[in-house]
């Protein structure tokens, strides 16, 4: 597997001077759409955590038993420690390499050794105080049903909404803590994927690109960037042998999205860590 020795150090894209460019990014394998998946929630409940609002505690909440819905579907905490010991032994890999910084390194693969012992331990069990929670376990009943969580529904959680700003967020920082050790691991993995890819400028003639996957490297991850300044969207699709990407314009929400006759130029990323 070719791993780049400065991608360690790179955040860079060819449209960084652009204003406010966009990236997309689509998932080539199951494990790396659940670790986006949950990368989105934990952003959610961080952005509400801390909220006041009692619609914030409530967002802030809701995407804490999603995770913990996510986490059960999927024996994630396996999947993840496989994923740290893979890339644990690319980067080991990389150590006799001169274009690398040693000090860099040697902080990645401290990260990556914390996190495998902390999660190889019995005693680890995310979200085990979340599913023993009586009052998680009744909002959690109720979230499929429209409206469910209303006051008369569920008369302990209007109550625990009522307690002052200050219970509620310390509440809610010791469920989240519960997950602490996912939401990390998740944000490392993520990280040093990103990292690995080799930007590249092509263009979509008639805003369409199509590239094969080369058979020797595992590409998990695609990311286009583009200009926020660009009046389309790209839809991408990807298989074993070849992935897709289609530029689609849709100029009001009430009519359906269609391809764009321009060539569009843009930033390609195939992360393949």
């Amino acid at each position: 597997m070719s791993v780049d020795p400065s991608a360690l150090d790179r955040q860079s894209s060819l449209f960084a001077a652009a204003e406010d460019p966009v990236i997309y990014e689509q998932p080539l394998n199951e494990r790396i759409r659940a670790l986006l998946r949950l990368e989105h929630l934990f952003d959610g409940v961080e952005h509400r955590i801390n909220g006041a609002d009692e619609w914030d505690s409530r967002a802030a909440l809701t995407g804490l038993i999603e995770v913990t819905d996510l986490l059960s579907r999927f024996d994630l905490k396996a999947e993840l420690n496989k994923e740290l010991e893979r890339h644990a032994g690319i980067l080991q890999g990389l150590q006799q390499n001169p274009g690398v910084d040693p000090a860099r390194l040697r902080d990645v693969l401290e990260q990556i050794n914390d996190l495998l012992v902390t999660m190889r331990s019995n005693s680890c069990q995310p979200a085990q105080i979340l599913r023993k929670d009586e009052l998680i376990y009744a909002i959690k009943q109720r979230l499929p049903i429209p409206g469910g969580t209303c006051n008369f529904d569920l008369p302990a959680y209007h109550y625990w909404l009522t307690r002052p700003v200050s219970v509620r967020v310390q509440q809610l920082h010791y469920w989240f803590n519960d997950l602490r050790i996912i939401k990390d691991a998740v944000e490392l993995v993520l990280r040093l994927i990103r990292d690995s890819a080799h930007p590249q400028t092509v263009t979509a003639v008639a805003g369409f690109y199509q590239q094969p996957v080369d058979p020797n490297t595992v590409c998990q991850l695609v990311r286009v960037v583009v200009p926020g300044s660009l009046q389309a969207f790209p839809e991408i699709s990807g298989g074993r042998h070849r992935f897709t990407i289609r530029f689609l314009e849709q100029p009001s929400s009430a009519g359906r999205p269609t391809q764009t006759e321009m060539d569009v130029t843009f930033e390609l990323q195939c992360c393949n860590l």
